[in-house]
């Protein structure tokens, strides 16, 4: 039963997975003028950013933004890489830092949420396991409450994620970082990118609606 709840999302996201795998190479061998790193910059220092520091970091496809320290961290295939793909991820990343600045109203639910929501992706299904085996009804409920925290974050994170991508490709244009042909390669990567983003939302949406049928159904029984 749980399958049948998230076989469709777990479709896509394998799809999805694939898709970001080819964007990815399609647009790493397209050259662009800057690194990743150096965009970034050109997009934060031109929305007054220069506080914000760029950092390395190890991994592929590690790029984040850290909104507590101020820092955009670049992966090693993103920092150094003079690419289509390099500049558009380090673009959306610094995307986010212009955000952070803005007080962009989802980005700010978003930090909010996280301390809570990932303590119930952690622990959630701890408190609906020992309440299913311990037949406490009260528990398994706590669980799902904190679950559907998770699935609040989630759900929160889709319009930051296509806002910075939205944001990255304007800037990426507008301050001559790519010409509007290159705009593309771009797109290919930051949409096969979004993609990941929805397919885990509804997977935790089709978890949250799993947990509830079957709590709805255990209910019924007694």
């Amino acid at each position: 039963m749980y399958l049948l709840f998230l076989a469709p999302a777990m479709l896509l996201g394998l799809w999805a997975q694939a898709r970001v795998r080819s964007a990815y190479a399609a647009g790493a061998q397209m050259r662009a003028d800057m690194t990743g790193a150096q965009a970034a910059r050109r997009v934060l220092d031109s929305a007054g950013l220069s506080q914000v520091r760029i950092e390395p970091v190890a991994g592929q496809l590690t790029d984040h933004y850290d909104p507590r320290d101020k820092v955009l961290r670049l992966s090693e295939g993103v920092y150094n890489a003079p690419t289509i793909a390099a500049v558009g991820i380090a673009a959306h990343e610094a995307g986010h830092a212009l955000q952070d600045a803005e007080q962009y109203a989802p980005l700010v639910l978003r930090t909010a949420a996280y301390p809570v929501a990932s303590f119930g992706s952690g622990f959630a299904w701890v408190a609906i396991a020992l309440g299913c085996v311990m037949q406490l009804p009260g528990l398994v409920l706590a669980g799902i409450g904190l679950f559907t925290v998770f699935v609040f974050f989630e759900l929160v994170n889709l319009p930051v994620e296509f806002n910075a991508s939205a944001r990255a490709k304007t800037q990426l244009v507008e301050l001559g970082i790519i010409h509007p042909r290159e705009l593309g390669g771009v797109e290919d990567v930051l949409n096969a990118a979004a993609w990941t983003y929805v397919a885990h939302t509804l997977q935790v949406v089709a978890t949250l609606a799993y947990y509830l049928f079957r709590f709805a159904g255990a209910g019924s029984r007694e």
